[in-house]
């Protein structure tokens, strides 16, 4: 009897094990594996185990992509466009886009002007993207864009937010500046971040924030939709903003948050001056960060091969305060420039593009994405793909032809998207479980 009891107890011992390791095993396999400082999200919105499968695949492999225009998604509240806009554009474009069978995602620009300037036509093909990414199979990130703030501001060359923050004329007189250096861009975006820009009795976050909820009732239900980006490149003027930043990238993220749990991105400042009076360093990057950053990625833009002088230094500043905040690192735009110095019309000295000095070679290609995937990265973009032509040749991976009897528009890419497509595929050779050679060890 006694040797039964002990039996019965070794048995029951071998039977609690087998339970315990199986329900461990079970346990790890359906944890969700996260990028370089990413946290999965996990909201009550969540209720599909396949969104759930798919949101880790997104997470745990290294997007690499390209930045993609439109036409009435990015035209100018104060200008049209001078160039036509190809038939079939969106099926030609992510076709063409997919046979790489290596860049998995676009860079989509957007602007809140041209929202306000035509909606249904803005609206339309922001499904219209969606669809064709989805029978393609490309992901996109929706990118709230502006340059020079607005074409208000800037009429040659700005885009950006819409003329009804402008509407105070003695303030904000028309085509009186936009970039940086200006005074009224100063005086504009102080009072954006202090959010006391109010149209109609609403502050003018809480109208971005509504403008953006109409892309994301489009596009989340799409597969295609891997994020969204709050707003590219805004203005830093003083030292204060950066916590001022902060603030409107936590309501806008928590606001989104209850709409999808896909990636929300935000992102670096302008002007990148490492040696201006706002203290761009990695500390104050970092105060821009959302409170929560749960699937939050931090977007930066590199032009040039950063292997000594300015452009390392700026890649080194971005890892430093992806480190400080938490986040992951997305190279929403990279290219290569190179600047002349000059003057123009009023004998002020400038700094332009030399598009003979910026080309891309495959080695300097694949030296700039080398760089990227050594630091590890949650995705990278290049800049970009266009129907309307560039003085740069390689600012533009595809070329637009015209047909003169049928006057039908044609595209087709160019070299520099074959120079892309090789650094990608040897810098980032994805396995079968989505985890590019470069991370297996």
């Amino acid at each position: 009897m006694k040797y039964d009891s002990i039996i019965n107890k070794y048995i029951l011992t071998i039977i609690i094990f087998c339970f315990t390791v199986t329900t461990s095993l079970y346990i790890l396999n359906n944890i969700p594996v996260n990028n370089v400082y990413a946290q999965q999200n996990v909201t009550t919105n969540q209720t599909s185990l396949d969104v759930d499968k798919q949101m880790v695949q997104d997470n745990n492999k290294t997007h690499l992509g390209v930045n993609m225009r439109g036409y009435y998604t990015s035209m100018p509240a104060s200008r049209d466009f001078k160039f036509p806009f190809p038939d079939n554009y969106y099926d030609t474009s992510f076709k063409d886009i997919s046979k790489a069978n290596i860049v998995d995602h676009v860079r989509y620009r957007f602007y809140w002007e041209s929202y306000v300037r035509n909606s249904s036509a803005f609206l339309k093909e922001i499904e219209d993207v969606a669809k064709t990414a989805d029978k393609y199979g490309i992901k996109v990130v929706y990118d709230n864009h502006q340059f020079h703030t607005s074409s208000w501001l800037n009429a040659g060359r700005g885009t950006g937010f819409p003329p009804y923050f402008f509407t105070d004329h003695a303030l904000y007189e028309q085509d009186s500046g936009g970039t940086p250096k200006s005074a009224v861009s100063k005086t504009w975006w102080t009072n954006w971040w202090n959010n006391a820009m109010i149209v109609n009795g609403t502050d003018g976050w809480t109208l971005q924030l509504d403008f953006l909820k109409k892309i994301v009732s489009i596009t989340d239900k799409h597969p295609s939709t891997l994020g969204y980006e709050i707003l590219s490149e805004p203005q830093v003027h003083s030292q204060d903003q950066w916590a001022k930043i902060g603030k409107y990238n936590t309501f806008m993220a928590d606001e989104l948050r209850k709409l999808t749990n896909k990636t929300i991105i935000y992102s670096m400042n302008i002007p990148i001056d490492l040696k201006s009076s706002i203290n761009v360093d990695a500390a104050n990057l970092a105060k821009m960060t959302p409170q929560n950053k749960q699937n939050v990625v931090f977007k930066f833009s590199l032009y040039g091969i950063p292997d000594d002088g300015y452009q390392s230094d700026k890649l080194q500043l971005f890892e430093n305060a992806s480190r400080i905040a938490g986040v992951p690192l997305y190279i929403g735009e990279w290219n290569n420039v190179k600047r002349v110095e000059t003057y123009n019309d009023h004998g002020e000295k400038i700094w332009v593009i030399d598009d003979v000095q910026s080309d891309i070679s495959q080695a300097d290609a694949n030296a700039i994405v080398g760089k990227f995937r050594d630091i590890g990265i949650w995705g990278l973009a290049y800049w970009e793909w266009s129907f309307v032509p560039n003085d740069t040749p390689n600012f533009n991976l595809v070329n637009v032809t015209s047909d003169k009897v049928t006057g039908k528009e044609t595209m087709q890419p160019t070299e520099y998207f074959k120079i892309i497509e090789n650094a990608y595929k040897e810098l980032f050779v994805q396995q079968p479980n989505g985890v590019p050679a470069s991370k297996l060890s």
